[in-house]
Protein backbone atom coordinates (compact mmCIF):
# COMPACT_ATOMS: atom_id res chain seq x y z
CA UNK A 1 0.00 0.00 0.00
CA UNK A 2 2.88 2.24 0.72
CA UNK A 3 5.15 1.79 -2.58
CA UNK A 4 2.96 2.45 -5.20
CA UNK A 5 2.04 5.97 -2.83
CA UNK A 6 5.52 7.09 -3.52
CA UNK A 7 5.76 5.76 -7.28
CA UNK A 8 1.88 8.64 -7.40
CA UNK A 9 3.62 11.04 -5.98
CA UNK A 10 7.18 10.94 -7.95
CA UNK A 11 4.88 10.61 -10.95
CA UNK A 12 3.24 14.06 -9.90
CA UNK A 13 6.34 15.61 -8.97
CA UNK A 14 7.97 14.99 -12.56
CA UNK A 15 4.24 16.00 -14.28
CA UNK A 16 4.49 19.40 -11.89
CA UNK A 17 8.01 20.54 -12.90
CA UNK A 18 7.16 19.64 -16.67
CA UNK A 19 4.58 22.05 -16.61
CA UNK A 20 6.83 24.63 -14.75
CA UNK A 21 9.05 24.36 -18.14
CA UNK A 22 6.31 24.35 -19.90
CA UNK A 23 5.42 27.63 -18.35
CA UNK A 24 8.52 29.13 -18.44
CA UNK A 25 8.52 28.63 -22.50
CA UNK A 26 5.21 30.22 -22.47
CA UNK A 27 6.52 33.81 -20.92
CA UNK A 28 9.89 33.23 -22.95
CA UNK A 29 7.72 33.32 -26.18
CA UNK A 30 6.02 36.50 -24.97
CA UNK A 31 8.46 38.19 -24.33
CA UNK A 32 9.89 37.25 -27.84
CA UNK A 33 6.03 38.50 -29.30
CA UNK A 34 6.75 41.99 -27.95
CA UNK A 35 10.19 42.07 -28.61
CA UNK A 36 8.64 41.62 -32.44
CA UNK A 37 5.85 44.12 -31.60
CA UNK A 38 8.34 46.84 -30.90
CA UNK A 39 10.23 46.13 -33.84
CA UNK A 40 7.16 46.57 -35.57
CA UNK A 41 6.26 49.96 -33.89
CA UNK A 42 9.65 51.35 -34.88
CA UNK A 43 9.39 50.43 -38.80
CA UNK A 44 5.91 52.27 -38.01
CA UNK A 45 7.35 55.63 -36.58
CA UNK A 46 10.37 55.29 -39.30
CA UNK A 47 7.71 55.46 -41.74
CA UNK A 48 5.72 58.47 -40.47
CA UNK A 49 8.99 60.23 -39.96
CA UNK A 50 9.75 59.95 -43.76
CA UNK A 51 6.48 60.62 -44.61
CA UNK A 52 6.70 63.97 -43.09
CA UNK A 53 9.93 64.50 -45.05
CA UNK A 54 8.78 64.01 -48.25
CA UNK A 55 5.62 65.92 -47.31
CA UNK A 56 8.18 68.93 -46.55
CA UNK A 57 10.13 68.24 -49.46
CA UNK A 58 6.71 68.72 -51.77
CA UNK A 59 6.22 72.12 -49.67
CA UNK A 60 9.76 73.32 -50.71
CA UNK A 61 9.17 72.51 -54.34
CA UNK A 62 5.69 74.55 -54.37
CA UNK A 63 7.01 77.05 -52.82
CA UNK A 64 9.94 77.27 -55.67
CA UNK A 65 7.09 77.30 -58.32
CA UNK A 66 5.51 80.03 -56.73
CA UNK A 67 8.51 82.21 -56.20
CA UNK A 68 9.39 80.89 -60.62
CA UNK A 69 5.70 82.09 -61.49
CA UNK A 70 6.09 85.46 -59.52
CA UNK A 71 9.55 85.57 -61.34
CA UNK A 72 7.46 85.42 -64.63
CA UNK A 73 5.27 88.24 -63.25
CA UNK A 74 7.81 90.52 -62.82
CA UNK A 75 9.03 89.69 -66.12
CA UNK A 76 6.02 90.19 -67.86
CA UNK A 77 4.87 93.81 -66.33
CA UNK A 78 8.54 95.11 -66.80
CA UNK A 79 7.68 94.03 -70.93
CA UNK A 80 4.43 95.77 -70.58
CA UNK A 81 6.92 98.86 -69.24
CA UNK A 82 9.45 98.35 -72.00
CA UNK A 83 6.67 98.35 -74.65
CA UNK A 84 4.90 101.95 -73.42
CA UNK A 85 8.74 103.21 -73.10
CA UNK A 86 10.50 101.72 -76.32
CA UNK A 87 8.48 101.35 -79.18
CA UNK A 88 11.08 101.47 -81.46
CA UNK A 89 12.52 98.72 -80.38
CA UNK A 90 9.39 96.68 -81.52
CA UNK A 91 11.54 94.28 -83.07
CA UNK A 92 13.21 92.97 -79.94
CA UNK A 93 9.98 92.98 -77.68
CA UNK A 94 8.48 91.00 -80.40
CA UNK A 95 11.68 88.26 -79.88
CA UNK A 96 11.71 89.06 -75.97
CA UNK A 97 7.78 87.95 -75.89
CA UNK A 98 8.23 85.08 -77.71
CA UNK A 99 11.48 84.12 -75.59
CA UNK A 100 9.23 84.45 -72.87
CA UNK A 101 6.14 82.53 -74.01
CA UNK A 102 8.76 79.33 -74.78
CA UNK A 103 9.94 79.89 -71.06
CA UNK A 104 6.48 80.36 -69.66
CA UNK A 105 5.37 76.98 -71.54
CA UNK A 106 8.54 75.42 -70.84
CA UNK A 107 7.49 76.62 -66.71
CA UNK A 108 4.31 75.33 -67.32
CA UNK A 109 5.55 72.24 -68.54
CA UNK A 110 7.94 71.52 -65.65
CA UNK A 111 4.73 72.57 -63.46
CA UNK A 112 2.29 70.16 -64.77
CA UNK A 113 4.93 67.14 -64.54
CA UNK A 114 6.06 68.35 -60.87
CA UNK A 115 2.08 68.10 -60.07
CA UNK A 116 2.00 64.82 -61.74
CA UNK A 117 5.15 64.09 -60.00
CA UNK A 118 3.71 64.93 -56.65
CA UNK A 119 0.80 63.19 -57.09
CA UNK A 120 2.14 59.78 -57.73
CA UNK A 121 4.64 60.59 -55.05
CA UNK A 122 1.41 60.91 -52.71
CA UNK A 123 -0.32 57.49 -54.29
CA UNK A 124 2.75 55.41 -53.54
CA UNK A 125 3.27 56.81 -49.98
CA UNK A 126 -0.47 56.28 -49.05
CA UNK A 127 0.09 52.84 -50.50
CA UNK A 128 3.30 52.24 -48.14
CA UNK A 129 1.74 53.89 -45.62
CA UNK A 130 -1.50 51.39 -45.90
CA UNK A 131 0.66 48.18 -46.00
CA UNK A 132 2.97 49.16 -42.96
CA UNK A 133 -0.74 49.68 -40.96
CA UNK A 134 -1.96 46.30 -42.32
CA UNK A 135 1.32 44.71 -41.56
CA UNK A 136 1.39 46.00 -38.19
CA UNK A 137 -2.34 44.99 -37.65
CA UNK A 138 -1.85 41.58 -38.45
CA UNK A 139 1.46 41.18 -36.54
CA UNK A 140 -0.28 42.58 -33.64
CA UNK A 141 -3.68 40.19 -34.60
CA UNK A 142 -1.10 37.35 -34.69
CA UNK A 143 0.57 37.88 -31.18
CA UNK A 144 -2.87 38.37 -29.59
CA UNK A 145 -4.10 35.14 -31.47
CA UNK A 146 -0.57 33.47 -30.22
CA UNK A 147 -0.95 34.75 -26.46
CA UNK A 148 -4.40 33.40 -25.82
CA UNK A 149 -3.75 30.00 -27.68
CA UNK A 150 -0.63 30.05 -25.21
CA UNK A 151 -2.54 30.96 -22.21
CA UNK A 152 -5.56 28.35 -23.05
CA UNK A 153 -2.65 25.89 -23.19
CA UNK A 154 -1.35 26.96 -19.63
CA UNK A 155 -5.00 26.79 -18.13
CA UNK A 156 -5.94 22.68 -19.14
CA UNK A 157 -2.34 22.24 -17.96
CA UNK A 158 -3.66 23.68 -14.68
CA UNK A 159 -6.99 22.20 -14.69
CA UNK A 160 -4.78 18.92 -15.24
CA UNK A 161 -2.97 19.46 -12.66
CA UNK A 162 -5.65 20.45 -10.37
CA UNK A 163 -7.04 16.66 -11.29
CA UNK A 164 -4.43 15.14 -10.64
CA UNK A 165 -3.79 16.96 -7.03
CA UNK A 166 -7.62 15.88 -6.28
CA UNK A 167 -7.31 12.32 -6.90
CA UNK A 168 -4.05 11.79 -5.27
CA UNK A 169 -5.97 13.15 -2.13
CA UNK A 170 -9.21 10.86 -2.90
CA UNK A 171 -6.42 7.93 -3.02
CA UNK A 172 -5.07 9.31 0.32
CA UNK A 173 -8.46 9.30 1.93
CA UNK A 174 -9.53 6.01 0.69
CA UNK A 175 -6.24 4.62 1.86
CA UNK A 176 -6.52 6.08 5.31
CA UNK A 177 -9.72 4.79 5.46
CA UNK A 178 -8.22 1.22 4.65
CA UNK A 179 -5.58 1.35 7.37
CA UNK A 180 -8.07 3.12 9.93
CA UNK A 181 -10.42 -0.25 9.13
CA UNK A 182 -7.37 -2.40 9.29
CA UNK A 183 -6.47 -1.07 12.59
CA UNK A 184 -9.99 -1.28 14.35
CA UNK A 185 -9.97 -5.17 12.91
CA UNK A 186 -6.56 -5.46 14.70
CA UNK A 187 -7.81 -3.76 18.00
CA UNK A 188 -11.10 -6.05 17.66
CA UNK A 189 -9.06 -9.16 17.01
CA UNK A 190 -6.81 -8.36 19.98
CA UNK A 191 -9.36 -7.91 22.42
CA UNK A 192 -10.92 -11.44 21.47
CA UNK A 193 -7.78 -13.34 21.92
CA UNK A 194 -7.69 -11.34 25.28
CA UNK A 195 -10.69 -11.73 26.74
CA UNK A 196 -10.34 -15.79 25.68
CA UNK A 197 -7.34 -15.70 27.60
CA UNK A 198 -8.70 -14.33 30.90
CA UNK A 199 -11.12 -16.35 30.43
CA UNK A 200 -9.04 -19.68 29.96
CA UNK A 201 -7.10 -18.39 32.59
CA UNK A 202 -9.94 -17.73 35.22
CA UNK A 203 -10.74 -21.18 34.74
CA UNK A 204 -7.27 -22.53 35.22
CA UNK A 205 -7.30 -20.83 38.60
CA UNK A 206 -10.45 -22.32 39.78
CA UNK A 207 -8.95 -25.88 38.75
CA UNK A 208 -5.48 -25.03 40.59
CA UNK A 209 -7.45 -23.94 43.65
CA UNK A 210 -8.88 -27.39 43.95
CA UNK A 211 -6.08 -29.48 43.50
CA UNK A 212 -3.84 -27.12 45.35
CA UNK A 213 -2.71 -23.60 45.93
CA UNK A 214 1.18 -24.63 44.50
CA UNK A 215 0.45 -25.70 40.99
CA UNK A 216 -1.40 -22.51 40.13
CA UNK A 217 1.07 -19.83 38.93
CA UNK A 218 3.24 -22.30 36.91
CA UNK A 219 -0.09 -23.14 35.46
CA UNK A 220 -1.56 -19.87 34.34
CA UNK A 221 1.71 -18.90 33.09
CA UNK A 222 2.23 -21.37 30.85
CA UNK A 223 -1.47 -20.51 29.61
CA UNK A 224 -0.58 -17.19 29.28
CA UNK A 225 2.36 -17.91 27.29
CA UNK A 226 0.71 -20.35 24.75
CA UNK A 227 -2.24 -17.74 23.62
CA UNK A 228 0.38 -14.78 23.50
Amino acid sequence: MIKPNCVNLETFMERFTRLEQKITEVHGKNNMLDVALEDANRVLKFYVTKDKCLIEEKTSLLDTVNSLQQTLQEQCNLRVENEKLKKDMADLKQQCERAAEDREAEVQQLVSEMRVEGERHKRELETVRQQCRREVEEAQRQAVNQLKAKEAEAEKLLEKKNADVEEMKKRLKEQEREKQSELLKLQMEFGAKLARVQSTAQQSQQQQQQHGSNLLPQSVFKRCTVFC
